[in-house]
């Protein structure tokens, strides 16, 4: 298994569906700021959170890639739904994308490290090459329990129709604006936020785990994704639902999971094993 995924992986090719798509939306964020209005911003601010949190954070990391927690199909189909959203790819793609990093984290096979360059880490990597586009076979191998279910297929291949289905309601209900705050910019402001983690959670930041690949954890790209930036505490403990350990470690996905446990949506939530509460101040061993 490990080696499956590293011969299918390439840096040779221009992805120019990405490439175009990438500009289109990096150009229609620069004019969304001449199209300012209340209405659009407070549409992109709650897109963002609903797409960053229950989406990816919650979603696609927390649930569907660890299992940290379980919870009816409906509800997993609609945090998959806010996933898709944001133009991320495919809920199998991803979550075989994300399973492949934890497997060979800052080592050979490691789809995004930035052993291999900063810009790679951050946005190179699914410009050229393999990117999230692997062969079904290593989909399968990778992501068995989500290859088995349809929804979550046909969600893989059609992920987009989310992404068209809410610029198309965006522009009904609030014309341009809504459309370029909501969509464009929005989705851009995500991607780069979720990048972060990939590139700078593995640059910068405090190391509270002697974890044997280059985790951190930065607060600033905790706040910018929910609480998905206390990284090298969720690399040492990656099946936990709850990434921020101490109590000014802000982690609004664990607040959306635990809201669920409360209200009876999510059961089997996986807490930490080591917390600030039994480990020394400085640096602990552990594995990765």
């Amino acid at each position: 298994m490990a080696h499956e995924a590293i011969e299918y992986q390439t840096r040779e090719g221009a992805n120019w569906a990405t490439i175009v798509t990438m500009i289109i939306f990096h150009v229609l964020s620069v004019v969304a700021l001449f199209h300012f209005t209340w209405g659009a911003l407070a549409v992109a601010v709650f897109l963002w959170w609903l797409t960053g949190s229950p989406g990816i954070g919650m979603g696609f990391h927390r649930l569907l890639t660890h299992r940290g927690y379980k919870t009816p199909k409906a509800v997993e189909y609609f945090l998959t739904v806010c996933g898709v959203m944001t133009l991320e790819g495919g809920p199998i793609s991803w979550v075989a994308t994300h399973r492949i990093h934890h497997a060979h984290t800052d080592h050979e096979g490691d789809p995004h490290t930035p052993r291999d360059g900063k810009w790679w880490s951050h946005m190179g990597w699914i410009l050229t090459g393999t990117a999230q586009q692997y062969p079904d076979e290593v989909l399968q191998r990778y992501a068995p329990d989500l290859w088995k279910d349809p929804v979550h297929r046909w969600l893989n291949t059609y992920y987009y129709i989310p992404v068209i289905a809410t610029g198309v309601i965006l522009y009904a209900l609030g014309g341009m604006p809504w459309l370029l705050w909501g969509l464009f910019l929005r989705t851009t402001y995500g991607l780069h936020a979720t990048w972060l983690v990939n590139s700078a959670t593995h640059l910068w930041g405090s190391r509270r785990f002697e974890t044997t690949d280059d985790s951190r954890n930065s607060w600033w790209v905790a706040l910018m994704t929910f609480g998905e930036g206390w990284h090298n505490n969720h690399h040492a403990q990656p099946v936990t639902a709850k990434h921020g350990l101490a109590w000014y470690e802000l982690d609004m996905n664990w607040m959306g999971i635990r809201f669920l446990e409360m209200i009876g949506l999510a059961t089997g939530v996986k807490r930490p094993k080591v917390t600030t509460a039994n480990i020394e101040p400085q640096t602990t061993q552990i594995a990765a």
